[in-house]
């Protein structure tokens, strides 16, 4: 390591040959981050414009940081703001990034993923060139690490991260691991392969790796008497690496992990299970929810053991995730859905509970899908981004503010409070709480009392946030003997059973159906839509008012049969004639409802209605363009690396990066697709498409107008992909390389940083903040700019 020295201000920790530690830089505060898609960066904007310089102690509010003996720097800019430090090389050459505490970091201008929480197993290759390189750590959280290795070998397995199953005995179960793999070289790794032997048996699964990169692969493992598990890994049929794994030997009666492979991107995930005292079908099913910080496993294991239900932990797929929102809340419906095929409960006893984070996530997921929970149980939860966690307000919003806000409403927790009327709900929370205070769980008392009519309530005296008043076995804050009292005297009514609903959805796309009733299209998009309505079977008749609601579908299988059906909707009657197929749809035209066939699928609905993080899903892959200047190349590779760094260190994901020139539609049927770039730089635009908004170099058009002033414009928008009833296309990028590089820290993986369909955002919206988003809105449910909702 003689041919490296650190410049300016940048020390050796020691003499170590294999690591360098940065110990000084300088430093700068900057404007706290928000969640939101908008956010003012005067660095930031520098960097963009090309008009960065390498800072100096003194000179423009930069100041001198220094880190402790453990090399670890503190307070200052780590709360908020950039440490610079520069390492200077003899020679070209790779070595690894083994940073934490920081948000993420400019390597040479390339942005890079951060380990913000210190999980401690982000380590990421870097190339080094000759002479100076600059690091630029953007932090937030009160601390960095930041350290230089070499690179033991240019592709590797990292178990640091790994996601693995147990074996259970006697219970057969697929078995998956997600597996980190490293990519040293400045090579596409493609013809890589892990072979997993155990037992006598092998099994090979493929992994595809970008240069200089990292990704989280699926690898199928066969089960061994020991739990061992060899993993090696081969470029082409050379073995280039190869480590060992242990899993877990489980009991059927202790908690244990199950993982599987998500939908939303194809990554392995896992659920702990905290399995019944009885065996068989129809029991109950409790689905908890963990806070922040916490594994999925240690949250099953607070609970005791039931002896009337399977207890299931989701993971929002990290500690700290998604809050339960978004992919969090994602998650925990796939878990759900897992679950209930693997113990077959009796669906009218499914209940949900959580703790902290996961008590918020109880009231989000209760309030979202009151169809799926026969009573709900936050303990010590806060209730939403605006009244506990930093959420976005505006003292007197314009429209694009508005417009933004609106994005965010899936957030809105009280704008929801309705769908918990047909559900129990029993609270839970400690007084003496100084994590979450005990007036978040007072306001939705409050809130709920003046019309709930099965809402219970428990305030431990002198409790914190964590607590045990109990000799038994679980901790009181989650496994309160009164909560399961209160879920056993709680069932899901059949559908014919229910003959009044009140339902409210900020979207289809995200929740549309109470019982027999489905909202399927909304007049102005994540605006609340609502539906009180009363069925009358016996006279063969359902009445009620709507409020927001383009499109209605209605089961009337409740109805007697080989009755005539009358529908009264917001004063009007209608008669139509009855389905075969049970259910009606209605579609409003002005001011008159009408009876329609079925649904458009190439309109919006339930199944693709937007929002830009609605892309989000099914199985998404990443598509850079190649088709432009080298400097837009790179910014679209690099920018789709970073994207996926983060949502695997945000998400546990695994997307797959595809350049251009070798993406085939057909081999990507009905999955989402992200796009960087523009139409001129990335050939897959013309391929997936429509012609409704263009985006150029130096042009950007919409519904057939012009943006008024397209340059320097980052752009995001969602389409319909239109080979596909179901996928989306989005589309991350620019007029021209500014505007590229305005989207790179769009912080579209952070819960509550909310974006509606389209979002154009000029360089000035890095010093004046929403008045630099030059257009904002949604699309018209024909996907049409015309009937859409906008603002400017």
């Amino acid at each position: 390591m003689k041919s490296l020295r650190l410049l300016p201000l940048l020390l050796l920790a020691c003499a170590c040959a294999d690591e360098i530690v940065i110990r000084e830089g300088v430093g700068i505060r900057t404007p706290g981050a928000r969640r939101s898609a908008v956010h003012i960066d005067p660095v930031e904007r520098t960097l963009i414009e090309g008009a960065w310089k390498n800072p100096v102690a003194g000179a423009e509010n930069w100041t001198a940081v220094k880190a402790n003996a453990n090399g670890e720097f503190q307070g200052g800019p780590t709360g908020g703001g950039y440490i610079f430090a520069t390492v200077q090389s003899a020679q070209a050459k790779t070595m690894l990034l083994e940073a934490s505490g920081h948000t993420m970091v400019y390597v040479n201008g390339t942005p890079r993923a951060g380990d913000p929480y210190s999980y401690g197993y982000v380590a990421l290759p870097i190339a080094l060139k000759k002479g100076a390189n600059e690091f630029l750590f953007l932090c937030g959280r009160g601390r960095l690490q930041a350290k230089l290795t070499d690179i033991a070998k240019p592709l590797m397995i990292d178990l640091r991260d790994a996601t693995l199953p147990d074996i259970v005995e006697g219970v057969p179960t697929p078995m998956l691991a997600g597996i980190v793999v490293r990519n040293a070289t400045d090579k596409w790794a493609n013809d890589l392969s892990i072979q997993a032997e155990a037992g006598g048996r092998s099994i090979r699964s493929t992994a595809v790796i970008p240069p200089l990169g990292v990704r989280k692969v699926a690898v199928q493992l066969p089960i061994s008497a020991d739990g061992k598990v060899t993993l090696i890994l081969r470029q082409g049929k050379e073995e280039v690496d190869r480590s060992e794994v242990t899993l877990r030997l489980r009991k059927p009666t202790e908690v244990y992990k199950v993982t599987f492979e998500s939908g939303i991107d194809g990554s392995v995930q896992y659920y702990a299970v905290n399995p019944s005292q009885t065996k068989g079908p129809d029991q109950a099913l409790f689905l908890s929810l963990h806070g922040a910080s916490v594994e999925a496993l240690g949250q099953a294991e607070a609970y005791s053991s039931k002896s009337w239900g399977n207890l299931v932990a989701a993971t929002n797929r990290r500690p700290y995730g998604f809050d339960w929102e978004e992919v969090g809340r994602m998650d925990a419906l796939e878990v759900l859905a897992l679950a209930k095929q693997r113990f077959q409960p009796d669906t009218s006893r499914v209940y949900l509970t959580g703790h902290s984070m996961g008590g918020h996530g109880t009231w989000q997921i209760g309030a979202h899908y009151p169809n799926l929970f026969a009573a709900i149980a936050p303990s010590a939860g806060w209730i939403s981004f605006q009244t506990y966690a930093g959420g976005v307000t505006y003292t007197d919003p314009t429209p694009v503010e508005k417009m933004l806000l609106r994005a965010g409403s899936p957030s809105d927790t009280l704008g929801l409070k309705m769908n918990y009327a047909s559900r129990g709900v029993f609270i839970l929370h400690g007084d003496a709480d100084d994590n979450v205070p005990v007036g978040q769980a007072r306001q939705m008392r409050e809130a709920l009392a003046p019309f709930h009519r099965d809402l219970d309530w428990f305030e431990q005296n002198g409790a914190g946030h964590w607590w045990d008043a109990s000799p038994e076995p679980g901790s009181d804050a989650v496994d309160f003997a009164p909560i399961f009292d209160f879920f056993s005297r709680h069932r899901i009514p059949k559908w014919d059973e229910v003959t009044s609903i009140d339902f409210t959805t900020c979207s289809p796309g995200i929740s549309a159906t109470l019982h027999w009733a489905t909202i399927q299209q909304q007049e102005h998009p994540f605006e609340f839509s609502r539906v009180i309505l009363q069925a009358f079977p016996r006279l063969g008749k359902i009445s009620g008012t709507t409020s927001n609601v383009k499109a209605l579908s209605l089961s009337i299988a409740p109805m007697s049969s080989g009755q005539k059906l009358t529908l009264e909707i917001d004063g009007q009657t209608l008669t139509p004639s009855l389905p075969t197929v049970n259910r009606v749809f209605l579609r409003k035209e002005g001011e008159k409802w009408a009876v329609v066939g079925s649904m458009n699928p190439a309109e919006k609905n339930p199944a693709r209605y937007g929002g830009f993080k609605d892309i989000f899903r099914n199985r998404f892959v990443m598509v850079y363009g190649t088709k432009g200047s080298r400097s837009e190349n790179d910014w679209a590779f690099n920018k789709a690396r970073y994207d996926a760094e983060s949502f695997w260190y945000r998400g546990n994901g695994s997307v797959e990066i595809v350049p251009d020139s070798s993406f085939d539609p057909a081999k990507f049927p009905d999955r989402n697709v992200i796009l960087y770039g523009n139409g001129d730089t990335n050939s897959a635009f013309s391929a997936l498409l429509d012609s409704e908004v263009s985006l150029k170099r130096n042009a950007f058009t919409y519904g057939g107008r012009s943006l008024d002033d397209s340059m320097n414009a980052g752009v995001f928008f969602i389409r319909p992909r239109r080979d596909s009833d179901i996928g989306c296309v989005a589309v991350i990028g620019g007029t021209n390389l500014v505007g590229m590089r305005l989207t790179e820290r769009a912080p579209f993986f952070s819960s509550g940083a909310a974006y509606p369909d389209l979002l154009v955002l000029g360089i000035e919206s890095l010093s004046d903040g929403t008045k630099g988003v030059r257009q904002a809105g949604y699309f018209g449910n024909d996907w049409k700019v015309a009937s859409g909702d906008w603002a400017n």
